[in-house]
């Protein structure tokens, strides 16, 4: 099966121009060698609005099967990516963010830091990663066995049984 992703960078500094996205292409870089396709990438500021608006365009065009986010899920007061992502999701998936902060915490202690969350907006998965790319892409492979799984069930396909 072949995913489809959009990657959202949320990041005050990215969008102005004052530091390059390192993230978001390292996450493009990952899923396209495991022979998936990335079909929108987008660097929006650490703004409530800007990432909800995105999120939900994105989700609901139906382009795309995940949706993944890196940065804005810490402690500091811009950190609104979770936030935005809870605004527009239709059900959560927190089993996903669990496993995350469970492997992570194995890394480093901040990983009980992260604000990160899991769901569901129709028949699309959103996840949040952390906005440092070695952690962002920590975090994808924890959970990157299951995605086609979780997608052919979000899409209803009747072969999802199959892969129990």
């Amino acid at each position: 099966m072949t995913l489809r992703f959009g990657i959202l960078t949320s990041s005050d500094r990215c969008s102005r121009g004052e530091r390059p996205d390192l993230s978001g292409p390292a996450l493009a870089d990952f899923v396209n060698a495991q022979g998936w396709k990335v079909l929108h990438t987008a660097i929006v500021p650490d703004d409530l609005d800007a990432l909800r608006e995105t999120l939900s365009n994105w989700a609901d065009s139906g382009e795309m099967d995940i949706i993944l986010t890196t940065g804005g899920t810490g402690f500091a007061p811009r950190d609104v990516t979770p936030e935005a992502t809870n605004l527009v999701l239709d059900r959560q998936a927190p089993g996903l963010a669990e496993a995350m902060r469970q492997e992570s915490r194995k890394v480093t202690p901040h990983a009980m830091l992260s604000r990160a969350v899991t769901g569901m907006r129709g028949r699309v998965l959103i996840i949040n990663l952390p906005g440092s790319p070695k952690a962002a892409l920590e975090n994808l492979q924890v959970v990157l066995s299951v995605l086609p799984h979780a997608v052919e069930l979000l899409k209803e396909d009747p072969d999802a049984e199959k892969h129990h």
